[in-house]
């Protein structure tokens, strides 16, 4: 892997693409790994089974099986699911990489520090799946269920069903990686506390919206379930972004009493 930089961190163009083609090659390996391991954890735990649980509770009908259209749907879900698994698992290897390839300049210890931030963006990520399955996802299966009438007499198809199961879980597990983004931005300099803290009006409003769209159902479930827990993440957030630039700060002052020299040293030349 080529790593020519100059003392300034940079890299010749041609050294960045070979760069970008190791950093892919590392999280499409993780990747694969991960879906292997992936497979191995939807067999044995039966994460079909984990699936459907919430959708026959809604319907109230414990012996509800979902129908598919297709001799090869079974093994193709069974493969999509050991997929999603394996891209949560390798989740933080491949964000790393990404960062790694983003940050050049930074120095090592900057490096170093954002590894543990990238393992609680897994947990993070795992506690908004986490909360959409065990609390919107029942509510949000129950608000659609009261539509149902005589009038209407519905299948429900394994692929569009756990289709949309599993872009809830994984919406409200994205949305969760709020704090994380806010700190890679503070390290990279693109926002600061006083920015964060001057908007945070127009994050209710765009977290409001995003509630809405991923939680339907009465305004009591988008603000419990949605809207209270990104309004505590954002200032999550706010607070890794003020603990990156104190650090910066504590840097810069030990750089410029390091160029100024110990007392007397200009008198002494």
């Amino acid at each position: 892997m080529s790593r020519h930089r100059n003392p300034k961190g940079e890299m010749p163009f041609l050294d960045h693409l070979e760069e970008l083609r190791w950093r892919i090659l590392w999280s499409i390996l993780a990747i694969v790994i991960g879906t292997g391991i992936g497979f191995a954890l939807v067999v044995y735990f039966d994460v079909l089974e984990l699936l459907v649980l919430p959708v026959r509770e809604a319907w109230d009908d414990p012996n509800l099986r979902l129908i598919y259209l297709s001799p090869a749907d079974p093994f193709f879900v069974m493969l999509r699911l050991a997929i999603y698994c394996g891209l949560i698992l390798s989740f933080p290897i491949i964000v790393y990489q990404i960062w790694v390839f983003l940050s050049p300049a930074l120095e090592k210890r900057e490096k170093r520090a954002v590894i543990p931030a990238l393992y609680l963006g897994l947990l993070l990520f795992i506690a908004g799946v986490a909360l959409a399955y065990f609390a919107a996802l029942p509510v949000t299966l129950e608000f659609f269920q009261n539509f149902l009438n005589t009038s209407l007499e519905g299948q429900l198809e394994i692929n569009k069903t756990l289709g949309f199961i599993v872009k809830m879980l994984l919406a409200f597990g994205a949305v969760f990686e709020l704090p994380i983004v806010i700190m890679i931005l503070s390290a990279l300099g693109l926002v600061t506390p006083a920015f964060l803290r001057a908007k945070r009006r127009h994050a209710i409003v765009l977290i409001t919206i995003l509630a809405s769209f991923i939680t339907p159902g009465d305004a009591i479930t988008l603000t419990v379930m949605m809207m209270f827990p990104l309004l505590l993440l954002y200032e999550f957030g706010i607070f890794l972004s003020v603990g990156i630039y104190r650090g910066k700060r504590k840097r810069a002052e030990e750089y410029e009493a390091s160029l100024d020299g110990p007392p007397g040293a200009l008198e002494s030349q």
